[in-house]
Parts: C-alpha cells; structure tokens; sequence
C-alpha cells in the first residue's frame, strides 16, 4: 500500500486514494495513510458472527468511500462471493506467485520445493475463485541456488512494490482492455517484468 501511495505522489497520478481500510487495527498502513490524510476505517473481522455479516460490513464501508477500484494490498482475509461480484472488474490483488501456479498460502517455499527455475508476483483482477482471476501484469525472478522461503521473498516483494503500481497506474489510465478473461495492454506495453 505504502509503495502504491508513494508511486502515485511521485508520479503525479490524476487520482486520489479514497480511504485505507482494514480488518485489523494494528495494521501499519493505517498510520501511513492517516499521516497523509487519507481517510481510514477498520472493520474488524473478529466482531462479525460470519464472514457473509463482515463482507458485508465490509463492501458497506467500501462503498461509503465510492471508489472507482478496491485495491487489496497486505489485505489476508478471503472475501466471499457476494463481496467479489459487488466489485466485479474494479478488484484487483497482488500474490506472490506466478499465477496460477501456487495459489495460497507459503508460495515460495512450495516454488523451491518444486525445483521451479523461475518465480515472481502477479497482478490479477479477483474473482471467486482464490488467487485467480484474469491476469493484468506478472514480474519474474530468478529462484538462485541456495536460496531459502525468506531471500526469495525478499526479492519477489521488492518486484512487487513496483508492479502493482504499475498495473494500478495503467488500470487509473484506462490502459488495460479485459474480454474473455483475458487483459490486455491498449498500447501493448509489456505485461511482464523480467
């Protein structure tokens, strides 16, 4: 979220970041936002008796914001179909893989047991089912001899901070066409960072 934020302000977007939200209130992003002033709200998960009265509470307080994309960034928590298909193609998450290969949890360590060669983050536009959805951007790191869960990591999450901005600033553009499951670039700009 930080790294979106900051791109935003450096690049000089033609957009505002309508609020933070968060089911935790601990959450760092929170701080970050507020010292910014932008807006912030929690919706605390545990204070639902199920996940449909949270999504709900939820998409509710989304929406009290009217923003044009609901970006999940650090966000931890599976939204339900309901809360999906009210935000159908405006949201949009980053995972620490390359889609659709190990969706889920402990993403790198899974990649290096599998003896992939290659790992990465993808952006995605979400849908109901986890960690897929059609693809908008993917970057690809090398998995290095020796590496362990933590270096690899590292290096995906720092491709990270600069690919979701990037798809984030192409969607704000009206740069990205999206038919049959299938996202495109307009200008045919590269959708993979190597």
């Amino acid at each position: 979220m930080q790294s979106i934020v900051q791109a935003g302000e450096s690049e000089g977007w033609d957009v505002s970041i309508a609020a933070v939200l968060s089911n935790r209130r601990d959450a760092k992003g929170l701080q970050f936002a507020a010292a910014r002033g932008i807006a912030t709200a929690v919706v605390d998960h545990r204070e639902f008796a199920d996940r449909v009265a949270f999504d709900s509470a939820l998409a509710n307080t989304v929406d009290s914001y009217a923003p044009d994309f609901v970006v999940l960034a650090g966000f931890m928590r599976i939204l339900g179909a309901d809360f999906v298909s009210r935000f159908a193609e405006r949201l949009v998450n980053i995972h620490p893989s390359l889609l659709p290969a190990f969706p889920g949890l402990h993403t790198h360590r899974r990649a290096i047991e599998a003896g992939c060669k290659v790992a990465g983050a993808t952006v995605h536009f979400v849908t109901n089912d986890l960690d897929h959805g059609p693809i908008i951007a993917q970057a690809v790191v090398p998995i290095l001899p020796g590496d362990t869960e933590q270096t690899l990591a590292a290096r995906v999450l720092a491709r990270e901070h600069v690919l979701y901005p990037l798809s984030l600033r192409w969607l704000i553009e009206g740069s990205l066409h999206l038919q049959g499951g299938i996202v495109t670039h307009v200008r045919g700009d590269s959708q993979l960072m190597l």
